[in-house]
């Protein structure tokens, strides 16, 4: 990975880090709908006038078409889903479980028709990655709370499916505006929603303050960074970052929150981090030679 690749990687391991703190603390102070909307509201207004500026608003809306795919797969449905679940789950259990979304994403690669092979390795971290997933919410399902498991576990799904779109159908488009468009139609398909729930009373201090990072940090900033991770790796690695973000999830929440730590989301934690790694992992053969006797890799990416 080159050394740039490397920095927006540390970026956004933090900036997708900490938003299952800022979440927790805010949705205790506003509705669900509400936060969505704030959150994609500020950092739609935010990137907006840039987008303007620049001058490439109608590149986006020619494809509008993958563009909304997109969106509802990446902000629409995850960031209500995730929010709702937090309203029940420690948000450093919500970031461990999106750290399945590199193994959710190699199948999903494959049952799309995806080049990359199902080597032995992969059909192994695969398998480990979800055994720490069954570890990790074992307790809570027997517990009878399995809804906001699966809101998470639906998250992970769309994180892992938003990239291969953008990679595939959006690669050319560029990431300011895209994401000042995404952003802004988030916000307007949650205003009705986000107008019924209107808070009766201006929010705590600390719930004000969360929602500004969630929009400005978490939302303008990250996807900008996103975009040009994946640009930079390529999708399968861009959501590498995830081995990392859950980690300061946990830390996070342990540290201000004070939400447990114990052996069994450590256990947990360390097979899903070693199964997205076996599930991503690169498989090298021997080179092969053409007649003309210059090398070819053959390995999967």
């Amino acid at each position: 990975m080159t050394r740039r690749g490397w920095l927006l990687f540390v970026v956004m391991s933090v900036v997708w880090g900490i938003p299952y703190l800022l979440i927790k603390v805010a949705v205790d102070g506003v509705s669900v709908p509400f936060l969505v909307f704030a959150r994609t509201a500020v950092g739609g207004l935010l990137l907006l006038p840039f987008a303007f500026r620049a001058g490439a608003i109608r590149t986006v809306l020619r494809h509008w078409r993958p563009l909304l795919v997109f969106t509802v797969c990446e902000m629409v449905g995850p960031w209500f889903l995730l929010t709702d679940a937090e309203r029940t789950l420690p948000s450093s259990l919500a970031g461990l479980i999106i750290a399945t979304v590199p193994v959710i994403g190699a199948i999903v690669v494959r049952l799309t028709g995806g080049a990359e092979r199902l080597t032995w390795k992969r059909r192994a971290g695969l398998i480990v990655g979800l055994a720490g997933v069954a570890v990790l919410v074992s307790p809570k399902l027997g517990g009878g709370d399995a809804w906001p498991i699966v809101e998470v576990l639906l998250t992970s799904l769309g994180y892992a499916i938003a990239p291969l779109i953008m990679a595939r159908y959006l690669n050319d488009v560029p990431g300011l505006p895209m994401t000042a468009v995404s952003l802004s139609t988030v916000a307007l398909i949650y205003t009705p929603a986000a107008i019924a729930t209107w808070p009766e009373h201006r929010p705590d201090a600390d719930v004000l303050w969360a929602i500004a990072g969630l929009g400005l940090i978490c939302t303008a900033l990250a996807f900008l960074v996103f975009f040009a991770l994946i640009r930079e790796v390529g999708p399968a690695r861009a959501t590498v970052f995830t081995y990392v973000n859950p980690a300061v999830a946990v830390l996070a929440g342990v540290l201000v929150l004070g939400e447990p730590l114990d052996a069994l989301i450590l256990s947990a934690f360390a097979l899903i981090l070693v199964g997205s790694v076996l599930a991503t992992s690169r498989d090298v053969r021997p080179a092969e030679t053409h007649r003309g006797g210059n090398p070819v890799e053959t390995g999967v990416r």
